[in-house]
């Protein structure tokens, strides 16, 4: 099947126009919207141009074993293309079940400024993307039921296995999605699995190949990157988890590479349910900030108020590496890095500074097997580790500089830790 290319430009475009040229260039994303695109299509938005109130919603499109469908930028203008979505885009999200806390939302009204539902083997790159409210007071910012936002959703449901997503060099910022809906696809970019229609005819609804890397994620709530919760959490219920649950239930070739997440109102940067998933050269800057009284104000039975930098969710075998966390917020967590109820979890090389909750979790009696091994923590603060219940950890041949007055051990955290050939280092403030 032929491929095809379409235009689109807010500086000279027309939706009366083919699109198929730079001459003849569609003017707003609605004309995209419109079309079934195919393998090997191509969606190229021009450099300077700004959507204004528009979104980009992409459905049931993309062939594995065709050519991807690809969207990105064309033009001599050194600003790349601004989807500024501003709560349009909206959509309905629906796990089909409740998660594995009851009173998460699971639920509801969602505004995505790029949605791919059932897309794959596509390719994102060289855009701009935001999706701002404009609020009166904090408390208007804080209230329970504010429409959940996202810079890029991406749902997987009636398509069984969806492959080969990648996000490349995207510019997100200003997301003012809801701080208490930590499972809906509400943040910078958040990737989500839901109880298909019939999935003894189609398959679980899983992700194999998500690829987020050189992403700059700036200014959103809640999270910053999260890739994969899913409707099958509870096969994911056992401390040990076997590579054949991943295979059958789970996500599998995850890779969040070379990203920057600045000022994101919780979590910066999760893979969760995912086979060996690959987080390296990322960057968390000053994240957590919502996670306080002052924003996190009506959770009415929600909970949720914790939030860590880099970290794996239900993951076995995840490799964190040469990721750099610095200033995170504090909260009941508050820590660089965390180890949670996954199989597995190695963090090798990070880098972690001024992390007001500390250097690193190993959280709760399923996090097991789980190594920390030749990282730098700098003046983290509260309690440089937090073994909290953990049943093993093995930490070794790390560097701590610690401020004087700083426990080693996160008080009232009595998980269990192998130490050997660590170095401490007292350092004044």
């Amino acid at each position: 099947m032929k491929s095809t290319v379409y235009y689109v430009s807010s500086l000279n475009g027309n939706d009366s126009n083919d699109g198929l040229t730079k001459e003849t260039a569609f003017l707003t994303l609605d004309k995209i919207n419109s079309i079934a695109l195919g393998a090997g299509d191509k969606v190229l938005l021009e450099n300077g141009s700004i959507f204004e109130n528009q979104f980009l919603h992409i459905k049931n499109a993309g062939d594995i074993n065709g050519e991807p469908i690809e969207i990105g930028a064309y033009g001599e203008n050194e600003n790349m293309p601004h989807i500024a979505a501003n709560g349009t885009g909206l959509w309905f999200q629906d796990y089909g079940t409740v998660l594995d806390f009851q009173h998460h939302v699971y639920k509801g009204d969602v505004s995505s400024a790029v949605l791919l539902y059932d897309t794959e083997n596509i390719i994102i790159h060289d855009i701009e993307i935001s999706n701002k409210a404009e609020f009166k007071n904090i408390e208007a910012y804080s209230a329970p039921d504010k429409t959940d936002r996202t810079g890029v959703a991406a749902v997987a449901q009636n398509r069984g296995t969806v492959h080969s997503i990648t996000l490349d060099n995207l510019y997100i910022h200003d997301v003012n999605g809801n701080v208490y809906n930590k499972h809906m696809n509400n943040g910078g970019i958040y990737m989500t699995c839901f109880t298909p229609a019939d999935e003894e005819k189609t398959g679980v609804a899983r992700y194999d190949g998500v690829t987020v890397n050189g992403c700059f994620v700036k200014n959103v709530s809640r999270w910053g990157i999260a890739v994969g919760y899913s409707y099958r959490h509870n096969d994911f219920s056992t401390k040990e988890l076997s590579e054949e649950t991943f295979k059958k239930y789970g996500n599998e070739n995850i890779k969040l590479t070379n990203n920057y997440v600045k000022f994101a109102g919780g979590d910066a940067i999760t893979p969760m349910y995912a086979l060996e998933p690959i987080v390296e050269h990322n960057m968390s800057d000053s994240c957590a900030t919502e996670m306080n009284d002052r924003y996190y104000k009506y959770p009415e039975k929600r909970q949720g108020k914790v939030a860590a930098a880099i970290w794996p969710w239900k993951c076995k075998n995840a490799l964190l590496k040469y990721n750099e966390a610095v200033d995170t917020k504090l909260n009941q967590d508050g820590m660089a890095y965390d180890a949670d109820s996954g199989d597995g979890t190695t963090y090798d090389s990070n880098y972690s500074r001024l992390n007001e909750g500390g250097c690193m979790m190993f959280c709760m009696q399923q996090a097991v097997h789980n190594t920390f091994t030749n990282n730098v923590s700098v003046d983290d603060l509260s309690g440089t580790m937090t073994p909290a219940c953990n049943p093993d950890a093995y930490v070794a041949n790390n560097k701590y500089y610690v401020r004087k007055g700083v426990p080693f051990r996160r008080p009232r955290n009595h998980g269990k830790m192998t130490l050997k050939d660590n170095e401490i280092i007292k350092i004044e403030k």
